[in-house]
This record gives structure tokens, sequence and C-alpha cells, in this order.
């Protein structure tokens, strides 16, 4: 086993450190969790991670986190690991019965509930079922193809996934997007692990060497490698597969320092088997979901560890995909549309929209809302200026119309009410110059005046009656408004169908003054506009709320057409409503009538809120 030696027995390179400190950081951080103190509803579990990469390997810590994930899903387990990495990619069988004896003393009389078995090597120390290691404690394997081991695990204590390992995809894949290739370059090292992977390939490839010059560049130096892969002719592509030793027996960390070499040597595209190398200049491939298998095998150990026996559990192939690195297609001006269907791509840069589409759209939002606040506005202060020119004009037309009542009433006073009143005056002076004279005509012509004084009594008490409603203030706004229909049906001869309420004496009087008011000016609509012989008229009670309803059958008109010469008398009206809490509506068409509605609150807010 490969370990860390301070005093200087075995050194390790600047990069191996720093990665065997972020992994070992990583499992610190697992012990943390694992030797924290269980609740009473966990099940202490102890497992056994025997590890083939090192703990420094993208694949161990890919692993070792979906398994530690899985397991975090799970609260009833409290799991105590421990971690053996053999770090064996390039040891002999003698090595390997050497460590499989180290591993049973070391563990000698410890307990063990689950082995985990991450790698081909791994599963070749246990595969000898004479000298089994821990027999009947189950185990779980994963990251090994199939073939990969001389004996695979298929005793019925194991389960787990093989790795879906298809070279033979990664090539169909390159030849879509380079179909004049004509000469293919595996690149493989020398490491007893490289050679296993050579091997699976060269299975997986034989079909395409009728076709293709298939070469294997596998017995390199790391310079000689580098120098061929310079000179490459032109239609060849690359296949990295693996490279953990050259020719010469040096070491190299496979991703971190061969593929890199090898992708900046290489004048043709490279292609990979492997996820994690994308993103290290590969163009991609049928590549192995190294995640996946990590995700089984926490998935199986959570199965085994709640009961269920590994010879129920499948062993299963984890799976693979075709992925690709998108700024590696553009810089060798690969046409991603020939890829193989559902292929992802990953790395891709964002577009401009994609970049910038939250700030365009948050920006375009902000506009229009405040595009909308602006029409918003101007509709409003286009309404505000339409209400004041209404207001102003309305008020122009009270003041002309308290102007033409006063001269109406000045004109009424003046010309009929004091001439009747200088006739009865002079009346008056020739009776009195009659008694003397003639006793008997005296008391003809005072009859005659007292006859006068009586109906110039009875002409002012109507003037009074349609200035202010005596009838109403004394006697309510029911009898106010039957003495009003009475009244207009006697002066102008139109039949008036009353159908009145009895409204409370305690409705507000401003309430009951508009009511009147309005029922007043309707009735005169009625007489002056409608041509009607009849009109209707209904005072309803609804709750708190009094109705009004006035109806005729005479010409109508358009209510959204103003008519030449209109008055105050719509206006006027729905104003009154308007001004205490009402609603006012008119209904007419022309040839068919016309009917008010006018629904009012018995008490004003004001009154309501004194109350």
């Amino acid at each position: 086993m490969r370990r860390i030696d301070l005093d200087g027995c075995f050194a390790l390179t600047a990069y191996e450190f720093e990665r065997a400190a972020k992994s070992w950081l990583f499992l610190v951080a697992i012990g943390l969790s694992i030797f924290a103190p269980a609740s009473q509803a966990q099940v202490r579990k102890t497992i056994l991670v025997i590890n083939e990469f090192g703990q420094a390997a993208p694949v161990s810590v890919i692993v070792a986190n979906q398994i530690r994930s899985a397991l975090d899903s799970d609260p009833r387990f409290q799991v105590q690991f421990y971690w053996e990495n053999l770090d064996a990619v390039d040891l002999s069988d003698e090595w390997l019965e050497e460590q499989r004896a180290l591993v049973a003393q070391r563990y000698l009389g410890q307990k063990m509930d689950l082995i985990v078995l991450v790698g081909p090597d791994p599963i070749r120390l246990l595969a000898d079922r004479s000298r089994a290691f821990y027999p009947g404690v189950p185990v779980v394997f994963c990251c090994a193809a199939q073939g990969q081991p001389a004996q695979p695990v298929a005793d019925s204590r194991s389960t787990g996934s093989w790795l879906q390992f298809e070279p033979a995809k990664t090539l169909d894949a390159a030849l879509r997007l380079l179909p004049e290739t004509r000469q293919v370059f595996v690149v493989a090292g020398q490491s007893r692990f490289d050679k296993g992977v050579t091997a699976l390939a060269k299975a997986g490839l034989t079909s395409y060497e009728a076709r293709l010059d298939v070469t294997y560049l596998t017995n390199l130096s790391m310079e000689q490698l580098q120098e061929r892969l310079k000179h490459l002719p032109s239609h060849s592509i690359v296949m990295f597969l693996t490279f953990f030793k050259d020719a010469q027996g040096r070491a190299f960390l496979n991703l971190a320092d061969a593929l890199p070499m090898v992708v900046a040597a290489s004048n043709a595209p490279v292609f990979g088997v492997v996820e994690p190398y994308l993103g290290h200049g590969i163009v991609g491939g049928f590549v192995v979901d190294l995640e996946e298998q990590g995700k089984i095998a926490g998935r199986d150990i959570l199965e085994i560890m709640g009961g269920k026996s590994p010879q129920d559990i499948p062993v299963v192939l984890g799976p693979s995909y075709y992925k690709f690195d998108w700024r590696t297609l553009r810089r060798w001006n690969l046409d991603e549309s020939k890829l193989p269907a559902g292929s992802a791509i990953l790395f891709r840069d964002p577009t401009l929209w994609e970049q910038y589409k939250l700030t365009v759209l948050t920006r375009l939002l902000f506009l229009v809302s405040l595009a909308v606040l602006i029409v918003y506005l101007l509709y409003k202060q286009r309404q505000l200026k339409l209400a004041r020119k209404g207001a102003e004009h309305l008020s122009s037309m009270l003041i002309n119309a308290q102007e033409q009542e006063r001269r109406r009433i000045a004109s009424e006073i003046h010309d009929d009410f004091s001439q009747r009143l200088a006739v009865l005056s002079l009346g008056l002076e020739t009776a009195a110059q009659s008694i003397p004279v003639s006793p008997q005509e005296a008391n003809l012509q005072l009859q005659e005046l007292s006859n006068a004084a009586i109906d110039l009594g009875a002409d002012l008490h109507t003037l009074s009656h349609r200035l202010h409603s005596a009838t109403l203030e004394n006697l309510g706004l029911t009898p106010g408004v039957s003495a009003l229909c009475n009244e207009f049906a006697a002066q102008q001869g139109i039949k008036i169908e009353s159908t009145l309420d009895p409204v409370p004496r305690s409705v507000d009087p401003d309430v009951a003054l508009c009511v009147f008011r309005i029922a007043q000016e309707a009735l005169r609509n009625v007489k002056k506009h409608s041509r009607a012989s009849s009109a209707q008229i209904r005072l309803q009670l609804a709750g708190n709320t009094i109705h009004l309803s006035v109806c005729d059958q005479g010409v109508g008109f358009n209510p959204k057409e103003p008519r030449k010469g209109e008055g105050l008398g719509i206006r006027s009206m729905e104003e009154r409503a308007r001004v205490l809490g009402g609603r006012f509506e008119i209904q007419s068409k022309a040839g068919t009538g016309t009917k008010i509605d006018v629904w009012l609150p018995l008490q004003t807010k004001s009154k309501i809120s004194q109350a």
C-alpha cells in the first residue's frame, strides 16, 4: 500500500501530496460523521472499503461521495468505515497476495457487516473461494468492467455493478463527426491496469480493423508518445484509454499528468472513454459514468444493511452516456448536429441572450411597467381634465340656471303677483269710496276682492311649494312624493301611476330631499321631452337603501349622444345621487321610452360617522 512517509522514506510529488491531502480531509470529514454519537434509533454498522485506485484518484473521490450521500439520506444506520487504498494499478500478483494477508491480519477479530470492493484488483483479491476473505460477509463491488478480473465475483454473497465499457461506441461517434477518418491511434500505458483496459479495447475494436488502420500506441515512453502524436497523418483520430506508466517505467497520474500531455501533443482530435476526462481536452465519447457506479453501490449497501440478501439484488450494468465537450468541438470545427441522438454537450459557452437575458428581461419588465404607469397617469390626467372641464361647465350651467330661475320668479312676481296686488289695492279703494254711496254694491266688490285675495294666496302657495315642499318637511318623504305626483298630474294632464313604500321619518333629511328633487326633475323631463301621456313612479325600501324608479313610454333618446340644448336635468340628478354616495342609472332608447333609477342610503356617511 502506498503511504505518505513524513521521514522521507517514500516521497510523493507535490501534486500527489495535494490530492492526497484533499482526499484525507474528505475522509476525516467522513470519520467525524461516523464517530458522532448515534441516536438510540440508529443501528451501528461496520463497512470495510478496499479501493484499488488510491485515495487521490478521481474515481475514489466520486464513488466515496456517492456512497456517503446515499448513507446520509437514510437515518436508520450509524456507519463506521475502514478504508484500505491499495493503489494497485501496477502491482504484481505476488504483491496482491501479500495485501490479502496484511488486510486479513489488520482486521483480525474485527466484525464486518459489509465489504465494498472498488476496482478490478480488489475483486481479484477476494475471488479465490478456497481462501475466502471474511466468508459469509456480504460484498458490494463496482468500478470494474466484465472481463477485467481473472475470476469475477459470482457467488451468492456478492452483488454490485459492472462498468459499461464500450470503446466501439466512442469510435462510432468519432466517425460520425469525422467520416473521412482512415487511421485510429489508441493511447494507453504499460501498467497492469493499463494493459487490462487495452485488452478490453482491442476486443471491442476488432471489427473495425478491416476498414480502418487501428494502431495501439502503448509500448512507448511519454516523450516518444508525444513526438508520435505531434506528427500523426491527416484523417486521424486519437482514443485515450488510460496511462499510469510509460514504457520506461515512469509513473503518471492518469488524469492530472498523462491526459493533458497527450492532448497538448496531439495534432488530431482526442476522444475518451471515462467521464472525468471531459473538461481536460478530449472531444468526448461514450463515457463511463462513475457517479452512477457510486449511486448503485450506495443503494445496494442500504438494501443489504436493511436486511436484503445480496443474491436477491441483481448485478447490473452501470450506465454510460454520449457526452462531449462543446469547447473541443469548436476547436476542431466539428458539427455537433452529427452527434448521436441524446448526446449531452457540456461546457457550452452561454450565448449573449443566455448571459444577459435576466438583465434584459428585468429591464424590459421595468420599462413596460414604467410605460404602463405613464399611460395610466396620462389616462388619469385626461380624466381629471375632463372632470375639471365638466365641473366648470356644470358650475357655469348651475349659475345660469340659478339666474334664469331668479329671473323667472322675479318676472312671475312682477308680472303676475304685483299687478294682481295693484288691482286688489285699486279695488279696495273703489269699494271704500262706494260704501257711503251704495253699501250693497260695496259688499259685492269686497266679496270679489276677497276671492281674488284667496286665489292670490293659493298661487303664492303653489310657487312656495315648487321652491320647497312643506309636505316633505312636515309629513315625510312618502307623502311628499305622493303630493308631488298628484299636483303634477293635475297641472300637466299626465297620468301618474305611483307605487310608494312607507319611508320612516328617521331617514336623513338630505336623502329625502335628494329623492324628492330627483322625482321632481324626472317628472319635469317627462313633460318636457318624452311626449308621453302617462308615467310610472316607484319608491321602494331594500334594507338600508331607498330605490326610486321613474319611467315612461315616450319617444326616448340615446343617453350616450348629447342632445342639442340639453339642460341640467340629468346632470343635476346624477350629481345629487353621487354627492350622497348613491348610484344613478338611466336607460333609454329612441322609440322605447326612458327609465331612471337611483339608489340612495337611508343615512349618509357623515350621519353614520356622527352616530
